[in-house]
């Protein structure tokens, strides 16, 4: 029996299909690095090389506080927003290099900008991405690689409705501002950032994190 994501990631090769262009899917835990080159080396094996990576895979930690954070959400955060990112990209690496260059886009999120507005593990997590951003738009832009991320508040997902048994004290505190968000976001709002980032409209950005919030964190 297919999972949600699978259900999603098939629904998204036929659309692609139907439309005219080549797509495939793979199932992989970005958890698992075998699974995660397996993942990069089907695409290339399929397309013959890749030019852009998007990292957008991730799970929320339930809102919990640095008192009340446990033991295995904090690694099950840190192995798939973390870990998996740090597998993609290098995995990635060298083919850009082999090819001449390559687009990466991270997804972080305001709690990446922000220090408030999620959970223990989530901020974390998230800092670190755009940490991880920075280093390799600094250590690998000489070889034409570019390295940004998008760091979304509120979109419409069903991501926060995901979540189960929230850290009420987590929730209260991280929420406590979001009557100052003039509004949420839609998956096309960031949808065309990525877009942004990953053609050569945005030959000359390396390195950034955009705020994706409305203006939120400009308060």
């Amino acid at each position: 029996m297919q999972t949600f994501a699978e259900k999603a990631m098939n629904n998204t090769v036929t659309e692609l299909t139907d439309a005219g262009y080549k797509a495939i899917g793979v199932k992989a835990n970005v958890a698992v690095n075998a699974e995660v080159e397996h993942m990069i080396d089907q695409a290339i094996e399929k397309f013959g090389r890749v030019d852009i990576l998007v990292n957008n895979a991730g799970v929320g930690d339930n809102m919990q506080s640095a008192a009340n954070v446990q033991d295995d959400t904090w690694n099950r955060v840190m192995s798939i927003n973390l870990s998996g990112v740090m597998y993609t990209i290098r995995k990635i690496i060298p083919h850009f290099q082999d090819i001449g260059g390559g687009t990466i886009v991270n997804m972080a999120s305001i709690t990446g900008l922000t220090g408030g507005r999620g959970g223990l593990a989530y901020t974390a997590v998230k800092h670190a991405v755009v940490g991880m951003t920075k280093n390799v738009a600094s250590h690998y832009g000489p070889h034409n690689i570019r390295c940004n991320a998008i760091a979304p508040a509120q979109v419409q997902t069903g991501f926060a409705s995901s979540m189960e048994n929230t850290d009420s004290f987590g929730m209260e505190a991280a929420t406590r501002g979001t009557n100052l968000m003039p509004k949420s976001g839609t998956v096309d709002d960031i949808a065309n950032i990525a877009l942004f980032f990953a053609t050569e409209d945005s030959a000359y950005v390396n390195g950034a994190t955009l705020a994706a919030d409305a203006g939120w964190s400009a308060y």
